[in-house]
């Protein structure tokens, strides 16, 4: 409880509105503000901005940000740029709520800002940058996330999520829209470092362009650009990637894939076929499987087919949805006897040469992506930040990309035996009420976390901040690249096997 005052100056203090008296379960409670003072709800996050800062992250990216400003009065870049970052790991997905961290006494300064400024500033500040040159600028960090770790064989992911619009922006049109049918969208093709879930780019595309078409240019000049030394070992995708112009592209390219395939009239007939005969298989989880080979109409050759089946219960629940204004779902039990059965099934095409059961496996570890765009959209900020623009939509989608990665490698830190979802590591490494005091020129933060895990977070961020200050006690002789890859070596020690990352050798002009 704050301190009692004198009655004059609790008088005061209550004319000019700065206390208040209330009356609760546990007795009167006086309540007192105190505007100026420098605290933060984001107690933990002086350990995430060490952690820009000795990977050279934030630095770099602030100082190759193509916004430049001619007014005196116009804010800083840094300013701006730290507003985003901020608002976004605050889980915020509208402009509008980064006026719930103007307030914030204490991080802002820890990243070299001198203040937060205006949702007006932010959403201004992404129109005057050239979409060219931003497209350019956050392609090349997100690469700095993701290519040191691309020298060990890995899975590129490929999907697309739609993003609903309630307003009148460009690009809102309706297209397949599964959860909100009629209701304009975007599209936000994106590409996946799977098990990792890292986001390697992701484009925003209008809503009626949700194609694998519309994603197969930049499929490929991601993979241009990646270059064919951190090539993935495989290219994963659903029903809308198993397309003859994406299977011969890979194919030209020596691209092996697995996706899945639409359930068209030629393949049921294959799995008609397919079921009156006794070699399947187990595929592992209750589903059975067997290899064959397809040339659908429109496909240039014969491919490899997988598939799958797995029997249901006898309890089965249909459901229909008859057509009509005001569509009413209609339910209905199927009875299945003791000498019938009723199955689910899917069929994959792919290149590789494995049993049923490995080719089977490597499908349903896809659902991990599935989880991914449940976590950018739903705890990030890929189902908002919306302008009337794409422009901007395009930029604040890849900027939340890329501070989405950032903290994925920073939870790796805390818990490297696992990657913590944003629902989870939010507030058990990034809230906890911190207050900034000041004495004989040394600034000490005091933190309190309500966490139920508090003792977890307070154990996990302290053994982050001994790797740093072993990574200070070097840093002289190291490079920016050489710590940050010290810093992925040490937040990725399992998916690397506890082997170190080591930089390319610089050439030297001779």
């Amino acid at each position: 409880m704050p301190l009692a005052h004198p009655l004059g100056e609790q008088s005061e203090r209550e004319a000019a509105g700065l206390s208040v008296v209330l009356d609760t379960f546990a007795g009167r409670v006086h309540v007192e503000w105190e505007p100026a003072a420098p605290v933060t709800a984001l107690g933990h996050l002086p350990f995430f901005v060490e952690f820009l800062k000795q990977g050279g992250l934030f630095d770099n990216w602030v100082a190759a940000c193509p916004l430049h400003y001619t007014s005196p009065n116009a804010p800083k870049k840094r300013d701006v740029l730290g507003t985003m970052v901020l608002s976004i790991l605050a889980g915020h997905w509208r402009y509008a709520h980064i006026t719930a961290v103007r307030g914030d006494g204490v991080n802002p300064g820890l990243l070299g800002m001198e203040r937060v400024v205006s949702e007006d500033a932010v959403r201004r500040a992404l129109k005057k940058m050239p979409e060219t040159d931003a497209e350019v600028w956050l392609r090349r960090h997100l690469d700095e996330t993701t290519l040191p770790l691309l020298g060990v064989p890995w899975i590129l992911d490929v999907d697309a999520t739609v993003k609903p619009l309630f307003g009148h922006q460009e690009g809102a049109v309706v297209g397949y829209n599964p959860h909100k049918p009629g209701r304009p969208s975007h599209t936000l093709h994106t590409y996946w470092v799977a098990g990792l879930r890292l986001v390697l780019d992701v484009e925003v595309k209008a809503g009626n362009e949700h194609a694998s078409a519309h994603s197969a240019p930049a499929l490929w000049g991601l993979l241009d650009r990646l270059g064919r030394d951190r090539w993935p070992w495989l290219l994963r995708g659903d029903a809308d990637f198993g397309t003859e112009r994406i299977m011969s592209r890979a194919e030209q390219e020596g691209m092996p894939y697995l996706f899945k395939l639409r359930s068209t009239r030629n393949v049921k007939r294959l799995i008609e076929k397919a079921m009156g005969e006794a070699d399947w298989t187990a595929a592992g989880q209750g589903w059975q499987g067997k290899a064959s080979t397809l040339r659908l109409q429109g496909w240039s050759r014969h491919r490899r087919v997988v598939i799958l089946r797995r029997r249901l219960p006898r309890e089965v629940l249909v459901t229909d949805r008859p057509g009509g204004s005001a569509p009413q779902l209609a339910l209905s039990f199927a009875e299945v006897t003791e000498d019938s059965a009723v199955y689910e099934y899917a069929v994959l095409v792919t290149t590789l040469d494995l049993e049923v059961l490995s080719v089977a496996q490597l499908y349903r570890d896809r659902a991990d992506a599935e989880n991914g765009f449940d976590e950018t959209k739903n705890q990030w900020g890929w189902g908002g930040f919306t302008t009337h623009d794409l422009q901007r939509c395009r930029v604040m989608a890849r900027c939340v990309g890329l501070v989405y990665n950032w903290w994925s490698l920073f939870g790796r830190l805390a818990d490297p035996d696992r990657r913590l979802e944003a629902i989870t590591s939010r507030p058990l490494l990034l809230h906890g009420v911190a207050r900034r005091t000041r004495h004989a020129g040394q600034t000490t933060l005091i933190i309190t976390s309500a966490h139920g895990s508090a003792g977890k977070a307070q154990a996990a961020l302290t053994r982050i901040a001994a790797f740093f200050a072993e990574l200070r006690s070097t840093a002289e002789q190291l490079t920016t690249e050489q710590r940050w890859y010290r810093i992925l070596s040490q937040a990725l020690v399992r998916y690397l096997n506890g082997s170190p990352l080591r930089p390319p050798p610089r050439l030297v002009p001779t």
